[in-house]
């Protein structure tokens, strides 16, 4: 199994339970993580990564971390201080059109979306609201572009997006697609040469339907064409994604692998929860199990069974820990003598 690992966090593209996959097998392995100074939970996001932002890293000493996975704006020079050389680089996309619906509710505060009542209304003038100098700007326009590192408001010409694309290929080994999160796994699975019970997941930081709207055609066109670098992007690895299953994995075993992922996951749901799935923030009884809410979001969470047995109890609770909560119980371990 390989365990140096670089995941560069996205926003908003099911990263939270992607985390938590590794969180989960860096814990049962014992490795360390490039953990935020003093214990936070964003590396200095979103200023552009430097290695002075991890805990622990001191340029004099050779040492590395195993897993960094932390929000950050990814600059390779830069991670590869802190990382092993022979560590896997991957990350996971979203379809801008949903992103940026859903980086709408959850940044209703930012500078450019606090002035307008919806999503089109921002989306039918958007220069007049979003201002490229804002220090939040990022939230409002080609996150996924930001995220990476790149300029959210460069030009779209076909040279600048073909150099962005190669610097991506360049630097990642793979890119994972968070609407198709299952297929998804079995491809981590695949490349990290990991288990089947170390890549299932639930899903977590989701959002309660009722703060989810469909957006009409006309908006959607003016969306893509706005984020048009993240769009660039999306539909580039999208297609790799799918080309690399065809060449490693095949269609057939794809399902295979699939539908096992499926049964355990609803034989662990049946094991650990209370209920069969989800519940709203209000519902959740340990307090400790409550994702941060955020926006105008209503941030689902889970409700253990009563009753489980150590070890079992110890794997459902890791299963549905959100990512602050866990974070900071790495980070004690790791830095016992610390406060957080």
């Amino acid at each position: 199994p390989k365990t140096d690992i670089v995941f560069l966090k996205v926003h908003k593209s099911a990263s939270s339970t992607v985390m938590n996959i590794l969180f989960r097998f860096g814990e049962m392995h014992n490795l360390t993580f490039a953990f935020p100074q003093g214990g936070g939970y964003q590396l200095y996001y979103p200023h552009h990564f430097l290695a002075r932002f991890v805990q622990g890293f001191s340029p004099r000493s050779p040492r590395r971390f195993n897993i960094l996975c932390h929000h950050m704006r990814f600059l390779q020079p830069e991670v590869q201080k802190v990382v092993p050389s022979s560590a896997i680089y991957f990350s996971i996309l979203r379809n801008p059109v949903q992103l940026m619906e859903s980086s709408f509710v959850y940044y209703k505060g930012a500078s450019a979306f606090s002035r307008v009542r919806s999503l089109e209304e921002f989306l039918s003038q958007p220069q007049r609201y979003y201002t490229p100098a804002s220090g939040d700007r990022h939230y409002a326009r080609n996150l996924m572009t930001f995220d990476f590192g790149f300029n959210p408001d460069g030009e779209v010409s076909p040279e600048r997006v073909q150099l962005m694309l190669k610097a991506i290929e360049a630097s990642f080994d793979f890119l994972l697609i968070s609407e198709y999160f299952d297929e998804s796994m079995v491809l981590l699975k695949e490349m990290l040469c990991w288990d089947l019970d170390s890549v299932v997941s639930f899903p977590l930081n989701s959002r309660d339907s009722s703060t989810k709207s469909p957006l009409p055609d006309s908006a959607v066109e003016k969306l893509k064409a706005w984020n048009r670098l993240d769009w660039e992007i999306y539909t580039h690895f999208n297609r790799s994604f799918w080309e690399r299953i065809e060449r490693d994995i095949g269609r057939e075993r794809m399902l295979r692998e699939v539908t096992a992922l499926r049964r355990r996951r609803a034989e662990l749901a049946r094991t650990c929860l209370q209920g069969t799935g989800s519940v709203a923030p209000k519902d959740i009884k340990d307090s400790s199990l409550r994702p941060l809410q955020h926006g105008g979001a209503r941030i689902l969470g889970y409700n253990l069974k009563q009753g489980l047995d150590g070890e079992l109890e110890r794997t459902c609770r890791r299963l549905v820990t959100p990512e602050l909560q866990y974070s900071s119980l790495l980070y004690k371990k790791q830095f016992p003598s610390q406060p957080p």
